[in-house]
């Protein structure tokens, strides 16, 4: 089924653009759920739509496919994280000893705080599909997390050059860490860790310098 013509949103803050703003999330929210109940390519856009009170037309008018409504329920993470590792990474730049590195790693870790408390069925979902193969509905989560994996080497070898870290593969190193704080948050949404976010960042950079000086 190809997608409708896109409604006209009216004024901002108007009737018209209220209503939009409200079937949007509507659907947002219904995928979320089924998604993370089921299963992101188990679930179809007639559960979708049933689930969010609407006609099956209806998704067509704000989404053209599955992935674009993964690709929408994920966009508050991709933009938080991106920001985060763009911080981290101006930060690094100006780090000349462990203090300021360790500070510009804080920078990332602080960035993402809000993530699992603002959106953790959005994190949940992201930590349940982002190790999938990269087809289908998934594909937007599968990028989110290769993304995340790139940033870190990337950093990590940036820290290396600038003469900060002292590693023979940042690669090792790098995604240790992003294992790492995919198992605390996953143990911190699920109530398994219920240590303040901002303490689990803390400890998890002190532990990583402390090994690489090590």
């Amino acid at each position: 089924m190809g997608r409708l013509p896109p409604e006209r949103p009216g004024q901002p803050g108007g009737k018209r653009d209220r209503n939009r703003r409200k079937r949007l999330a509507q659907l947002r929210e219904a995928g979320l759920r089924l998604f993370l109940e089921h299963g992101v390519e188990r679930v179809t856009i007639d559960d979708i739509a049933k689930e969010a009170g609407t006609a099956k037309g209806n998704f067509y008018r704000y989404f053209e496919d599955k992935p674009d409504l993964v690709a929408g329920i994920v966009q508050p993470a991709d933009e938080a994280l991106r920001n985060a590792f763009d911080r981290c990474e101006a930060a690094l730049e100006e780090a000349y000893d462990e203090a300021t590195l360790f500070a510009a790693y804080q920078t990332l870790a602080i960035g993402m705080l809000p993530l699992a408390v603002g959106y953790p069925d959005v994190v949940r979902l992201y930590l349940q599909e982002s190790r999938a193969p990269s087809a289908g509905a998934r594909a937007p989560i599968r990028a989110l997390a290769d993304h995340i994996r790139e940033r870190a080497v990337y950093l990590t070898r940036f820290a290396v050059d600038q003469g900060l870290l002292s590693i023979r593969d940042p690669r090792i190193s790098a995604l240790a860490v992003v294992g790492a704080v995919e198992q605390l948050t996953w143990s911190f949404l699920s109530g398994e860790l219920d240590a303040p976010p901002d303490e689990i960042a803390r400890t998890l950079i002190s532990l990583v310098l402390s090994g690489i000086r090590s």
